[in-house]
């Protein structure tokens, strides 16, 4: 390693990405919780992503390059 660089090391299962997303608190309380579209694709897989999503009965949205997850089971409804 040159020396004044960082290295950082970012464990590459997907296994943990879904574990720390899923235990947030936002998601404990049926609130929402948010992830850079990219950041998805390239550490978990869009695939897996949205069979995780779907497997807990939330609803998924994408905004620009934002996915925004309601982790609430409840009727989801858009007003506008």
């Amino acid at each position: 390693m040159v020396a004044g660089m960082n290295m950082i090391l970012r464990p590459q299962d997907p296994d943990f990405w879904i574990a720390a997303i899923f235990s947030a608190k936002a998601v404990q309380n049926g609130g929402v919780v948010r992830r850079n579209r990219v950041w998805v694709e390239r550490e978990i897989g869009r695939t897996r992503f949205e069979d995780e999503v779907r497997k807990r009965g939330f609803h998924l949205i994408e905004v620009g390059q934002q996915l925004v997850i309601i982790c609430n089971t409840g009727q989801f409804r858009v007003v506008f």
